[in-house]
């Protein structure tokens, strides 16, 4: 995918600035600052990535110095300073994740997509990444797409997965085992049946 470059403005658009000032309109004057990560995260969505533009309007609309802003943009590994592809795929491959097997979901990723972890798919649809614990270890291995987790995968499942955001669908999240939610990966085994009224 080509380089994108770096619009020369960027404003919300009046349904995202009306989301936003109802974020600010949280907190008492003179603590808008506590709105930031809302507001990137609206930027965001907005515009696929936090170009250096949006770190200046939320800046301005925050009334703090456009630099307090890149600070957070750069510490936290959800906003991204630079383009990516229309689906983000966070890889998953800390001590649960490993042990369970996530040296072969990301050797599956790779080869479905076609790029190393960094990179995003030639026609901007997938932008791979890997990144630490995203707190699903009793499901692992797992990975994050998007605002969605998908638990207990196979590479079986996760090329599933990914054709079918290829295809222009919605996987269903969660366990990809048929677990509900996080209990024991063979049922429940406590607590089955009711217990006895006096």
């Amino acid at each position: 995918m080509s380089a994108q470059a770096e619009p020369a403005t960027f404003a919300f658009t009046p349904e995202y600035r009306a989301r936003a000032d109802k974020i600010i309109a949280r907190y008492p004057k003179g603590r808008q600052q506590s709105a930031l990560l809302p507001l990137l995260d609206l930027a965001q969505r907005q515009a696929g990535w936090i170009p250096r533009a949006a770190i200046e309007h939320i800046a301005e609309i925050l009334e703090i110095a456009p630099m307090r802003v890149e600070e957070v943009v750069s510490f936290y590994t959800m906003f991204h300073g630079k383009p990516v592809g229309k689906h983000v795929v966070w890889l998953c491959t800390t001590t649960p994740c490993w042990l369970c097997g996530s040296d072969d979901i990301v050797a599956r990723c790779k080869q479905v997509l076609g790029v190393e972890i960094g990179e995003t798919t030639p026609d901007g649809m997938f932008t791979l990444l890997e990144t630490e614990c995203l707190g699903a270890c009793v499901n692992a291995p797992m990975v994050q797409i998007d605002d969605d987790y998908f638990e207990d995968l196979t590479p079986d499942s996760i090329q599933k997965i990914l054709e079918a955001y290829k295809r222009g669908e919605t996987p269903k999240a969660g366990s990809q085992s048929g677990r509900h939610t996080s209990e024991p990966a063979g049922g429940a085994t406590t607590l089955k049946s009711r217990p006895a009224t006096r």
